[in-house]
């Protein structure tokens, strides 16, 4: 040996393994249909999903089309449609589709039984349309009133009442066939950055996070939900280095190991300025897996982007900065994840077809759903 430092061994990787890759991006498009360039990505990788926004959506029947279309990307596993559907500001399907208060209002309600009866009524409108996964509940506190970009998303100001009111969500949500996602952790509620735009920092010590943030966490792991996000936030007692989407710290020991999650962990998205800033989307999803993430998401709609992300993961684990059991075990949990919600809604998918007319009208927006949506807008 002569002091330097080895070179990485170089393995190829098997086409097999190349293609499953692909479970670990869930991606996007720019329009309201899907481009030749996703479907030609699909071709070469087994895609983990699509994530729709409003740029995405005209009208309940073209969303139902939408999704169907996305499922026929599949060539083994279905894929997630997925969608930011909390309530609130943050709602991508519109009118005709139910309206929903923010989740504030169910905090100052107090009641977990209204938050159930809302879960099951999202959920129906999401399955009618072909909506798999949810982001949602935001199980952030929102300790901090200048909070510029949790504010009335959140539950509630305390740790318990977020905790039993997000784990009805959960289990009204996922009860009915939706899979839901748990975010932001460890916890965006006591930052004074939107994440979108730079990165927050979150100054509390250990004891503090685990006493407090990470409450609502453990009810939503009790409840099993089926996912989780991490945050784009900087917690130094933790890590002084990585955010928490980066952070084995974070994301492998406290969320994994400390706190025992089975589930999918997926970053937010990783064109948000708060990593954006730092690292390009195809790094950042390298040094998210190695930290523990199972998946990423990547937002922006450049298929290109998402192309070159993938790729970046194939020479990670060709050069070994991610290890082969790292990417076994998050395939292992998007497969068990997927055999949980997703195998009885795309068969009656692929037997039914996308839903249409009389059927997306007995459901979305029906007399039942705005009766709960007036019940809980009598808390704003």
């Amino acid at each position: 040996m002569n002091g330097e430092q080895a070179e990485p061994i170089i393995r190829n990787v098997p086409a097999s393994i190349r293609r499953d890759i692909g479970q670990l991006l869930i991606g996007s498009f720019p329009s309201t249909t899907i481009p030749a360039e996703l479907r030609s990505l699909a071709r070469e990788f087994q895609l983990g999903g699509a994530v729709l926004f409003a740029r995405n959506i005209e009208a309940p029947e073209q969303v139902a089309e939408l999704a169907h279309d996305v499922q026929g990307l599949a060539s083994e596993l279905p894929l997630w449609v997925s969608v930011d559907q909390e309530g609130g500001r943050v709602a991508r399907l519109r009118a005709p589709f139910t309206e929903w208060p923010p989740m504030a209002v169910l905090g100052r309600s107090g009641d977990a039984t209204l938050a159930s009866r809302f879960a099951a009524a999202l959920a129906a409108e999401l399955k009618a349309v072909g909506v798999t996964l949810d982001y949602a509940p935001v199980l952030d506190i929102h300790t901090n009133p200048k909070n510029p970009v949790i504010g009335d998303r959140a539950l509630a100001e305390d740790a318990d009442t977020v905790a039993r009111l997000g784990a009805a969500i959960i289990r009204g949500l996922q009860d009915n066939g939706v899979a839901a996602c748990g975010k932001h952790f460890p916890g965006h509620g006591d930052t004074s950055v939107d994440s979108h735009l730079d990165l927050p920092l979150v100054e509390h010590p250990p004891d503090r996070i685990r006493r407090v943030e990470c409450v609502p966490f453990r009810e939503a792991i009790r409840a099993e939900v089926a996912f989780m996000m991490t945050a784009h936030v900087l917690v130094p007692s933790f890590d002084e280095e990585r955010p928490a989407t980066l952070s084995r710290r974070l994301v492998q020991d406290l969320l994994r190991d400390e706190l025992a999650f089975e589930g999918v962990i997926v970053s937010d998205d990783l064109e948000m300025k708060a990593i954006a800033r730092t690292w390009a989307p195809p790094d950042a999803a390298v040094l998210a897996l190695a930290a523990g993430c199972d998946g990423v998401l990547i937002c922006g709609g450049d298929v290109e982007v998402q192309a070159a992300t993938l790729e970046a993961l194939v020479h990670a684990l060709e050069d070994g900065r991610i290890p082969y059991a790292r990417l076994d075990a998050a395939l292992a949990r998007h497969r068990r994840a997927k055999e949980r919600f997703l195998a009885p809604a795309v068969g009656e998918a692929g037997r039914n077809g996308p839903a249409r007319g009389t059927t997306l009208r007995h459901v979305l927006g029906s007399d039942e759903h705005r009766r709960i949506a007036d019940e809980m807008a009598r808390y704003l």
